[in-house]
């Protein structure tokens, strides 16, 4: 394809995108922001991102995307209350690295769940890109977890998602949402290093 060709459908399909597309974008990279900042805000804006979603990706027929915005609604909740809560009455919990062990979890956690959810999608829906949407929902749900409790290494399964997500979108007809995830790469390594150089200082 060549590039004006490209402009011309992006533009056209930029012109497309409802208003609720992008307040859903709008929030999505407010929390992304935050969440760099280590801002607590980063859930309740994530929250009404995720609760869009949950809308736009059943009409898209992106199904495992909007469970796992599901997903993401419950984990906002209990990520809202791991960053506020005190540990031993003395403080929050704190940036960290994953231990080997939840090393193990998380990539375990992944092939489950892509397993599972891929059967799914194969089987009882309509789905037309099971596969990848399957294996970005599983990289995701790890990402969310680790965000929860605070593990820089969740900034890596952000990133490995969100490179997946920009050519499937796009191909399913959502461009301003698959900008939405070029934008969440740049903050998403921005806030790996980020996140890791408040661990090297503290």
């Amino acid at each position: 394809m060549e590039i004006s060709s490209f402009f011309e459908i992006f533009l056209q399909n930029l012109y497309q995108t409802t208003l609720l597309e992008i307040i859903a974008v709008v929030f999505g990279l407010l929390s992304v922001w935050y969440s760099w900042q280590v801002n607590i805000l980063v859930y309740p804006t994530g929250i009404v991102n995720v609760l869009i979603y949950v809308y736009i990706c059943f009409h898209a027929g992106l199904y495992a995307d909007m469970g796992i915005n599901w997903i993401y609604f419950v984990m906002s909740v209990y990520g809202w209350y791991n960053w506020t809560r005190k540990k031993e009455e003395k403080t929050v919990v704190k940036i960290a690295w994953l231990s080997l062990k939840g090393h193990v979890t998380a990539v375990l956690i992944v092939i489950i769940s892509f397993v599972m959810i891929s059967y799914v999608l194969v089987n009882y829906t309509d789905s037309t890109v099971p596969y990848i949407d399957a294996f970005t929902t599983s990289v995701f749900i790890v990402g969310m977890w680790l965000m929860a409790i605070k593990k820089i290494e969740n900034w890596i399964y952000w990133i490995i998602g969100d490179i997946i997500c920009l050519p499937m979108f796009y191909y399913k007809g959502l461009v301003f949402t698959s900008f939405q995830y070029f934008i969440f790469l740049i903050l998403a390594v921005m806030g790996y290093y980020s996140w890791r150089k408040e661990v090297r200082n503290a």
